[in-house]
């Protein structure tokens, strides 16, 4: 058996570990909150440079995250759904620093939802649900898929359909004590696996109830998602979110359940909820989706997503934090403040963090810095990428229906500047896109300017300095005051547009969706519009 999250015996109990380290613990928690190191093109990262870090691990929208350790190695991907590429995988050798790898879905298969990656005999699976809307009434069909690798790297096969009639969603892999293999979802259902993993045996059961938190709390809902899987010792552990992704800051929480046995009975932990945001000045809001992953210094941590207080536009981010096993069995969080920086897992290798968003538009790059949204199956085939430019066809008449190319920045402020050029009859924008009902924009065509706002768009007259059929563009998101400035050449000075947006608002708990607010290119109309000069500065 390979299930990548089990533990091997002999180790040392989280206690003592954590006491081992106690004094660089408190150092860290003593020291500022909101003071990240700065990496490339100045982007916040988490990994201090002084035995500390500070979450998040990802900044961004990096929602449901699921990891395995794999030897000295981590990876782990997130929820992607309706983007294409979709589902990057992330590598790291100390829980702290992340490197994409490259995205495992390239055609699209509908909205993905909480995947779960996962190493079992020497292969690798990620098994994943779908929402899809199939009428008018917005009926969803659910489907559980699984592709496969023998490689981390790929290649990866096609989404395969697992069989199962009417799944839940968010799937947790494990192997049983009888060998089989299963997969639990929400709601407290599971189903058996073919020894393959490749199809499910019957129908969903109910096998587990969950945990009722005092009804005077404020949550958005029960929602009981997310289990996560891990045997440990002589027990199989339950690591479930409860409570809604969202709605109220103190709503989403970490539970646990256990049990000797796969089929149950399930005890919840008395330690419950192990996580839960308990008021909304905290830093970190709606903390939950966490799974179990053994340290390179063999303590323990959960890693887990949750927004940023004011700054919900910037998604569900992946944090890390350190757990205890007690002698009971059980596991709590250590008790660490998340929102001060926490000592660092200690025993790994820092690989290159992050992403660079300056762009001069390689094939190389480009999967892992951009995703089509809602796109279909043709919607790599509109890019062209030659000598340092992006080359996009056009489509549709506005945002909402042009399928954007977004990226997905961590920074709560920054600055994008692009150079674009629109053939007659083509309209260049470069927005903050939410979805198709909430953006801001400005863009560009041979008949004037079109500002969008509120997710409407107003027709403008040419602007007087825009003569041609080129425009540099710069958008400055200052804490969520946005302002666009453009020009026609690198030897003009900017000017200032006149009209600015505030952006606080553009969220999940506004407009659905589970996304966040991202820099995006469009080209809508007829003809192409060409992008190039890319650059991104996170700024103070």
């Amino acid at each position: 058996m390979g299930v990548s999250r089990a533990v091997g015996k002999g180790v040392l109990s989280g206690i003592l570990l954590m006491a081992m380290g106690i004094g660089t613990a408190m150092a860290c928690q003593a020291g500022p909150a909101n003071e990240w190191k700065r990496g490339i093109e100045q982007q916040r990262q988490a990994d201090l440079g002084n035995g500390c870090y500070l979450n998040p691990i990802i900044a961004g929208d990096h929602p449901d995250p699921t990891i395995i350790k794999d030897g000295d190695d981590y990876y782990m991907t997130f929820s992607s759904f309706d983007d294409i590429p979709g589902l990057l995988i992330w590598h790291s050798r100390d829980l702290v620093n992340w490197e994409p790898l490259g995205p495992v879905i390239t055609t699209p298969v509908d909205a993905i939802w909480a995947p779960d990656l996962v190493k079992h005999n020497g292969k690798y699976y990620i098994y994943f649900t779908t929402n899809r809307i199939i009428d008018a009434k917005g009926t969803k069909k659910k489907t559980l898929y699984v592709i496969t690798a023998d490689d981390i790297h790929g290649p990866w096969t096609p989404p395969k359909d697992t069989g199962l009639k009417n799944p839940a969603s968010d799937p947790g892999h494990v192997v049983g004590e009888d060998g089989k293999r299963y997969i639990f979802m929400s709601g407290g259902n599971r189903v058996q696996l073919t020894d393959d993993g490749l199809s499910t045996v019957g129908d969903m059961e109910v096998v587990y109830q969950g945990w009722q938190y005092p009804e005077e709390w404020d949550v958005e809902s029960f929602s009981q998602e997310g289990p996560k899987m891990l045997r440990h010792g002589d027990n199989f552990y339950m690591v479930l979110a409860e409570g809604g992704t969202a709605g109220p800051p103190t709503g989403h929480m970490v539970i646990a359940a256990r049990s000797k046995s796969i089929n149950g009975p399930w005890e919840n932990s008395p330690h419950n909820p192990i996580i839960r945001t308990q008021d909304r000045s905290e830093k970190w809001w709606s903390r939950g989706h966490a799974t179990l992953i053994e340290g390179p210094d063999k303590n323990w941590y959960m890693v887990y997503h949750g927004y940023e207080n004011g700054f919900m536009t910037l998604g569900r981010q992946a944090m890390l934090e350190p757990i205890v096993w007690g002698d009971d069995g059980w596991f709590t969080s250590a008790g660490f403040d998340t929102g001060k920086p926490i000592r660092k897992p200690t025993g790994g290798e820092a690989v290159p963090h992050g992403i660079g968003w300056s762009d001069s538009f390689t094939d190389e790059k480009f999967p892992a810095r951009w995703h089509f949204y809602r796109a279909n199956a043709e919607e790599l085939k509109r890019v062209t990428l030659s000598d340092g430019k992006l080359h996009l066809k056009a489509k549709g008449t506005s945002p909402k229906d042009s399928a954007p190319l977004t990226m997905i920045p961590g920074d709560q402020a920054y600055q994008i500047e692009v150079t674009a050029n629109f053939a007659p009859g083509a309209q260049a924008g470069l927005l903050l896109f939410y979805n198709a009902k909430l953006y801001v924009g400005l863009s560009f065509n041979q008949d004037g300017t079109v500002m969008h706002r509120y997710g409407l768009e107003r027709a403008e007259k040419k602007l007087p300095h825009i003569t041609g059929n080129e425009v540099q563009i710069r958008m400055k998101n200052d804490r969520h005051i946005v302002t666009f400035y453009t020009r026609t050449s690198d030897q003009e000075p900017w000017k200032k547009y006149p009209v600015q947006m505030e952006v606080s608002g553009y969220h999940h708990n506004v407009a659905y969706d589970f996304l966040s607010l991202r820099p995006a290119l469009y080209a809508s109309g007829e003809g192409e519009v060409t992008f190039s000069n890319l650059r991104y500065q996170a700024l103070p």
